[in-house]
């Protein structure tokens, strides 16, 4: 179990630093979906279903379908490679070192890894995840959502209107 993880994590890692490391915005966004899997399959490792499909379907699928739309439809070009400045390195360099600082004190003051949780013991009758969002996102979020569709529809009559080329 534990390989696994790593593996997922490592995937997960990988398709972020692709993510920064491409010059190329598709091959960017392809690395995200990347990241996408691999973050899915550690929720699903941690019994979290839900969230795991979720990543899959509407981040690793609609919102990267619609990103590459974009990338596509305008015609981003890919990015010049940039000589580095010592600055710039020096910079990136202290960065991470003082992330790394930090996470190592986390991880020391914390003793992350060393506890082992028990699963909780739900009753029987007790309603599923899915049911409390669907619950949630149908009585108490359903302004909200309500919003976010309308201006996901603006959104893409927008993309569809610029898109449009005058014809002369």
């Amino acid at each position: 179990m534990n390989f696994l993880f790593y593996l997922f994590a490592a995937t997960a890692l990988a398709g972020g630093i692709g993510v920064v490391i491409n010059r190329n915005p598709v091959s960017s966004a392809f690395a995200m979906i990347v990241s996408f899997l691999g973050l899915a399959a550690l929720f699903i490792q941690l019994d979290a279903y839900l969230v795991g499909i979720l990543q899959i379907l509407v981040y690793a699928g609609a919102i990267m379908v619609l990103f590459l739309f974009i990338i596509m439809l305008l015609d981003v070009p890919s990015e010049e490679r940039r000589r580095l400045t010592f600055g710039a390195l020096a910079a990136a360099a202290a960065v991470a070192g003082g992330f790394l600082l930090l996470l190592g004190s986390v991880l020391r003051k914390h003793g992350a890894g060393r506890a082992i949780l028990e699963p909780l013991d739900l009753p029987a009758d007790a309603p599923s995840d899915v049911h409390r969002i669907g619950d949630l996102l149908f009585s108490t979020y359903w302004f909200p959502i309500q919003i976010v569709g309308v201006l996901l529809l603006v959104a893409t009559v927008g993309v569809v209107v610029l898109s449009k080329r005058e014809l002369r």
